[in-house]
């Protein structure tokens, strides 16, 4: 059987150089008491002995394990996608690690998630919540336990939290002014579910923008979907069987447009001709189809996260800093 080696110690590389334990943890820490010589025989004989700083030790004397805790609705959105890289970016230059976890928009399996990084002892997390998420107990949970929490995208309605967000106002009008100068008579929203705040934001912003516009506001042009494929597909059935039916719609992200086109095709309309769509997001696939939405509406995912992650750090710094509520106009891009 093979004897397994242990890791080094400090009073092991002490013995072999002949100095004390705590001269050998200066010198590898640089601390300037400790001569260049010096120095460079510690970490010379901590190379050939192997030596590993005990991980353990460190975060227990600092009161830090250097890793934030991300949690997402869905890993596999294009929009989260830019909004983790800017993430790791902001926490590579921290030296921290990142651990991710989605919701899968089940507050079930949020709430684990949370219990999990809290129990690991991370130092802060980032959020955007699911859209089946109420019960917000958990913010004063981790606030009490020295955890800072900043959201970003799809935040709660609270006062008195850390939240970086898209104006979503901004992008609604300009798309409904682009409707009406190409003279469309019914315009739809086709929104989210009513337990997101995103999807009240959206239809006060449509109905504000309809009105300015002089535009007829019908509460049947507001279709709520759960953001399902059969549930944008029962949507898009419902705009089928109006009496007049919409030639232009708003809807509340790429995805869920992806499934209203599908649908539309299916009734042989064709696409920027019978029947229009702008939606959020921006997905970054659309400029490669052939008939990609007639605007998008950009909610700059990676500046929302890089935000977030800026404040959160400065919040793991000094837990006494202000809270900060940024928000950012969304444009839309033809």
């Amino acid at each position: 059987m093979n004897k397994v080696n242990k890791p080094a110690t400090i009073k092991e590389i002490a013995k072999k150089l002949k100095i004390s334990p705590s001269t050998v943890s200066r010198a590898l820490n640089d601390h300037p008491s400790i001569g260049l010589v010096t120095t460079m025989r510690v970490k010379k004989m901590a190379e050939e002995l192997n030596y590993e700083p005990n991980q353990t030790a460190i975060f227990f004397k600092q009161r830090k394990t250097f890793t934030i805790a991300v949690i997402l609705p869905s890993l596999s959105e294009p929009f989260f996608s830019f909004a983790i890289s800017e993430i790791e970016n902001v926490a590579s230059a921290q030296r921290y690690t990142v651990l991710m976890g989605q919701s899968l928009d089940d507050p079930d399996r949020e709430e684990q998630i949370l219990k999990t990084f809290k129990n690991h002892r991370v130092d802060g997390i980032l959020m955007s919540i699911g859209k089946k998420t109420t019960n917000l107990e958990f913010i004063e949970k981790l606030e009490s336990s020295g955890i800072p929490v900043v959201f970003f995208d799809c935040v709660p309605s609270l006062p008195n939290i850390n939240k970086v967000q898209s104006d979503l106002s901004t992008g609604m009008n300009e798309a409904v002014d682009a409707f009406v100068a190409r003279g469309h008579k019914v315009i739809a929203l086709v929104n989210g579910p009513k337990t997101l705040p995103a999807s009240e934001d959206r239809k006060v912003a449509y109905l504000s923008a309809m009105k300015r516009n002089g535009m007829d506001i019908l509460e049947k042009n507001i279709i709520e979907t759960d953001l399902s494929t059969e549930g944008n597909e029962k949507a898009m059935e419902s705009i089928f069987a109006m009496p007049e039916r919409p030639s232009a719609i708003i809807s509340f992200n790429d995805f869920v447009t992806l499934d209203l086109m599908k649908a539309a095709r299916n009734k042989g309309l064709v696409l920027n001709q019978d029947i229009f769509f702008i939606s959020y997001a921006n997905y970054p696939l659309w400029q490669y189809m052939e008939n990609p939405p007639m605007g998008r509406i950009e909610q700059f995912p990676g500046m929302q996260a890089r935000k977030a992650a800026e404040i959160l750090f400065e919040r793991i710094e000094n837990s006494d800093v202000a809270d900060q509520q940024i928000v950012f106009k969304s444009r839309l891009v033809m």
